[in-house]
């Protein structure tokens, strides 16, 4: 009885294609009834319960998705977007090292922002945009959206483990900084790897053989700054920190080895530059921009906003593309340094205390809802309601949206607009967002999750390789390493604690296991698909990147039942 819900919605997510936010209010409705009818969990209890998961849903994880993507929007109704697209051109015309600095690096960093998605509709918009082939472009760009996927939208999903593992243990370690930690301690030993994947899916074994160091070079510098930020410095900086670390190691390992190798282009690469027009042909880009480098369509949501680059030359014509000015290149990267600045002070230690007290932060009990751990007289920490609306990341985002709007000159109507056109944009992503929160909370409340919690851990010390799998899974269904963190991050603290396994090494692995599952979820599939104009051909992609997908997650795997042995034992943070 507990599995229906989950099973509901896998079933109607991934065999009846319904709607994502259909199937999230559809499983939530089903979890409902089971709550009152099989748990004898009050119809109010239940209710409420659903309440405070979808507010949870909104505050903190939406509003900071939502106030991310406005400040991107910012960039792109300015043509400061393709200003910053051009910049990352001028770096090296190879496409293999462009694969690196746009999808894994820039990838990582919009991940870091806004996640949901957003990486993946723009890095293939950009790689299209310098020629690469379209199904390659959308493979390399799924592939590149794994290791900053645990610490997207400023680490949303470890927020969400944290909140939904808190009161399931009395392990005092499941906080923000012990569970970012230990994901710090697992995904930076994938990073290492995916660029080296990225240039084999580009160029093959040529690809290894030309450009390795680079590759080398970008996944351990992301690997090695991700660790140090997510156990040292800050858990919601941890992927910008990585991002432009990994880059700026790209670059200068570029700039030492400029004529070691012939540049691989979309002239030059086998089977590439397909989709690519000359400015001046007459050529036109469809949706997300396939066809043409020049006047490329970039659409109506991220990803796809219409053409708004005032340096590209009119579609049709010989008139020759204006060089950007310094200062414009300056403007371009301006808003992501606000945000690191503005991230950087509210996590000074003086300031994120002063942040985290009243008025600025306030904790209170959800009105009406009363919910005690089974067999004691304790209520559920769950049922208190954090509300940090100052120093919370979405509204940190929103400074750095007006500073972006004063750097940029954007007039306050323009900005108003691109704020509610965000809203629009993203209306069934908060639906989704909201009800398979609700829907967590009224799985873990209820007793449900502690139901299946005793069942997995009967298989003993073999979860620890099944934790990452069962990550994965909740990723691949919903499209959301957040959303997988919601439905399976109690389940594995409880399956963990009655097994004997290490409750914040499960918890995190259910995040990190799950970042694997990202290029196969039929969400992400579709964005990547519909972004290189091939909406349909979704299943062609899955084939291309499945194998990639399960290699990565059985490295995890790995990692994760040595990090539960006493080899990497001492991973784990207060082990």
């Amino acid at each position: 009885m507990a599995a229906i819900p989950l099973l509901t919605l896998f079933v109607l997510l991934g065999a009846l294609k319904v709607k994502a936010w259909m199937a999230g209010l559809i499983s939530l409705a089903v979890a409902i009834v089971l709550a009152i009818v099989a748990f004898r969990m009050p119809v109010g209890q239940s209710l409420l319960s659903a309440s405070e998961g979808a507010a949870f849903g909104f505050f903190p994880i939406l509003w900071i998705v939502i106030n991310a993507i406005w400040v991107y929007n910012l960039t792109v109704a300015t043509g400061h977007f393709d200003v910053l697209r051009r910049s990352f051109e001028k770096v090296s015309p190879d496409q293999r090292i462009q694969a690196i600095i746009i999808a894994f690096c820039f990838g990582a960093l919009l991940e870091a922002l806004a996640g949901f998605g957003t990486p993946v509709a723009i890095s293939v918009v950009m790689l299209m945009a310098l020629g690469f082939q379209p199904m390659k472009a959308a493979a390399v760009a799924l592939i590149a959206n794994t290791a900053p996927v645990a610490f997207g939208a400023l680490a949303t999903p470890i927020v969400t483990l944290a909140t939904v593992t808190s009161g399931v243990s009395d392990d005092a370690r499941l906080t923000i900084d012990t569970l970012g930690a230990m994901a710090g301690r697992q995904t930076p030993i994938l990073a290492a790897f995916v660029p080296l994947v990225l240039v084999f899916v580009v160029d093959g074994k040529r690809g290894l053989r030309d450009t390795w160091r680079e590759a080398l070079a970008g996944g351990l510098a992301f690997g090695v700054a991700q660790f140090v930020a997510a156990n040292y410095i800050s858990v919601p900086l941890t992927d910008i920190i990585a991002a432009l670390v990994a880059a700026a190691a790209v670059v200068a390992v570029v700039r030492m080895r400029k004529a070691a190798y012939e540049p691989v282009t979309a002239a030059t690469l086998a089977g590439g530059g397909v989709g690519t027009v000359a400015a001046g042909s007459g050529g036109t880009r469809g949706r997300g921009g396939v066809g043409a480098t020049a006047g490329e369509q970039l659409g109506d949501a991220p990803g796809d906003q219409a053409p708004r680059d005032p340096h590209a030359p009119a579609v049709g014509t010989d008139a020759p593309v204006v060089p950007d000015t310094r200062a414009e290149v300056v403007k371009a990267y301006a808003p992501y340094g606000i945000i690191i600045v503005i991230f950087a002070l509210a996590n000074l230690g003086p300031v994120k205390a002063a942040l985290a007290q009243a008025p600025w932060t306030t904790s209170f009990a959800w009105p009406g809802l009363n919910v005690f751990a089974a067999g004691s007289d304790t209520e559920l920490s769950s049922t208190t309601f954090s509300f940090n609306w100052f120093p919370a990341a979405g509204t940190l985002m929103i400074f750095a949206g007006i500073l972006t709007m004063l750097v940029l000159r954007i007039s306050p109507g323009r900005a108003l607009k691109a704020y509610v056109d965000t809203y629009r944009e993203l209306k069934w992503a908060i639906v989704t967002v909201m009800a398979v929160l609700a829907l967590a909370y009224v799985l873990n409340q209820s007793g449900m999750t502690s139901h299946l919690g005793r069942l997995l851990a009967e298989t003993g010390g073999f979860f620890a390789f099944l934790s990452p799998i069962l990550g994965w899974i909740g990723v691949a269904v919903t499209g959301s390493d957040t959303s997988a963190n919601a439905l399976f991050g109690a389940l594995q603290v409880q399956a963990a604690t009655n097994a004997g396994l290490d409750p914040v090494l499960l918890a995190a692995a259910n995040s990190s296991g799950g970042v694997m599952g990202k290029m196969v979820s039929p969400q992400n599939l579709a964005i990547a698909a519909a972004a290189v104009g091939m909406a349909g051909r979704e299943g062609e992609l899955f084939r291309k990147v499945f194998g990639w997908s399960m290699l990565l997650l059985l490295l995890m795997c790995l990692i994760v039942v040595l990090q539960a042995s006493p080899v990497l034992g001492w991973m784990v943070p207060g082990s």
